[in-house]
């Protein structure tokens, strides 16, 4: 019991070691990719004027590049809008074909939120990766201590002597 108690000990720390070296990368890969970026929230974020580094600031950007996509939207969502639009001309008047049905065209308001998307989807990742890599930090020090633990009661106890 007592080389089973050492085996797992050092197995603990080794797994919680690997654990942590995981997360401190996971945190400096995406910082160091973000920093990259040279993102600064505008001035109508929740956290304005500040370069985007961590995530709070990662979902700041996030939310103010959503709340500007509706707005230019006229608050409609990427499912909300139909793919073809009239197409109108100077006069603000639809474009008639040779039968008088409206001409259509790509509705370019969904190009926005195809473009808008794709960044929140990145600036949300980010933000998940910070947390898996927080998780795999927290866990990697539970692991040190779980084999700490198992050290301590292989020296205490002899395999007759374990406590019920």
């Amino acid at each position: 019991m007592k080389n089973f108690l050492k085996f797992s000990s050092a197995l603990a720390v080794l797994a919680g070691l690997i654990l942590i070296a995981g997360g401190a990368w996971g945190i400096c890969f995406t910082y160091k990719n973000i920093s990259a970026e040279n993102i600064i929230t505008p001035s109508d974020a929740r956290i304005p004027g500040v370069v985007v580094r961590g995530p709070l600031t990662l979902k700041a950007q996030a939310d103010i590049i959503r709340e500007h996509t509706l707005r230019m939207t006229g608050g409609k969502t990427f499912a909300e809008m139909p793919r073809v639009i009239p197409k109108i001309d100077e006069e603000g008047q639809p474009v008639l074909d040779d039968e008088g049905n409206p001409v259509m065209t790509p509705n370019t308001s969904r190009d926005i939120w195809i473009t808008a998307t794709a960044l929140i989807t990145a600036l949300h990742l980010g933000i998940l990766t910070y947390v898996f890599s927080g998780l795999a930090l927290l866990l990697g020090l539970i692991s040190i201590w779980t084999g700490v633990v198992f050290c301590f009661l292989s020296r205490k106890y002899q395999i007759g002597n374990l406590p019920n």
